[in-house]
C-alpha cells in the first residue's frame, strides 16, 4: 500500500512538531493540532508592503501588516512576529531557549540601529541567547514561529496561552 503525504498533513505535522514553548519552562511542549486541516487553515496576514518591497522596505527590519487580527507586526521577510509572556517586559533578557528557541526563533539584525516602518511602539534590541542581536518592540523580546510557512501566516497566535502576535504599537493582541 503506498502512502501519500498531501500538503495539508505535512503542514498539520509540522504544527504538532514545533510548536514548543507553553507552560512556565521555556522546554515544554504544545499540544497537538487536533487535525491537520486545523492546522493548515489558520489565518494569514497580508503585508501593507508590496510584494516585491522598495529600497525602503527591504532594509527594514520590522513592519507592519493587514491580518484577520488588524495590523500586525511582521519582520523584514513579512513573517509574523510574536512575543512570548515567559519573558517579563523591559527585563532585557530572553527566557527561550533550546527547543524553544528552535521553535521560536528570535527576530534578529545586524544593523547598529534597527529600521521599522509603520511602528508606534519603540524598537530596540537585546543580546539574545546566541549571543546575536534580538529586537524587542516595547521591551518585549521578538520571535517568529517555525510553523508559520509563508509570510503573513498567524498560526502561532495564542499558541498555549503564552505566545501572541504583537499591534503595531507593541501591545498584545489577545484573540
Amino acid at each position: 500500500m503506498t502512502s501519500r503525504y498531501t500538503p495539508a498533513l505535512a503542514a498539520g505535522l509540522l504544527i504538532v512538531a514545533l510548536a514548543g514553548c507553553a507552560s512556565s519552562t521555556p522546554e515544554s511542549s504544545a499540544p497537538p493540532a487536533s487535525s491537520p486541516a486545523e492546522a493548515s487553515t489558520a489565518p494569514t496576514a497580508e503585508p501593507t508592503t508590496s510584494a516585491s518591497p522598495d529600497a525602503s522596505t527591504a532594509s527594514a527590519d520590522l513592519m507592519v501588516a493587514e491580518s484577520s487580527l488588524g495590523e500586525i507586526v511582521v519582520d523584514g521577510d513579512g513573517m509574523t512576529v510574536y512575543m512570548f509572556d515567559n519573558d517579563t517586559q523591559g527585563s532585557g533578557t530572553s527566557s527561550c531557549e533550546g527547543q524553544c528557541a528552535a521553535n521560536w526563533p528570535a527576530v534578529t539584525t545586524d544593523a547598529e540601529m534597527p529600521a521599522a516602518e509603520g511602528l508606534t511602539g519603540e524598537v530596540g534590541t537585546i543580546t539574545g541567547v546566541d549571543g546575536a542581536t534580538q529586537l524587542t518592540l516595547n521591551g518585549w523580546p521578538l520571535y517568529t514561529f517555525a510553523g508559520d510557512s509563508v509570510p503573513g501566516d498567524v498560526a502561532g497566535q495564542g499558541v498555549n496561552d503564552v505566545w501572541w502576535v504583537l499591534s503595531p504599537a507593541g501591545e498584545r493582541m489577545a484573540e
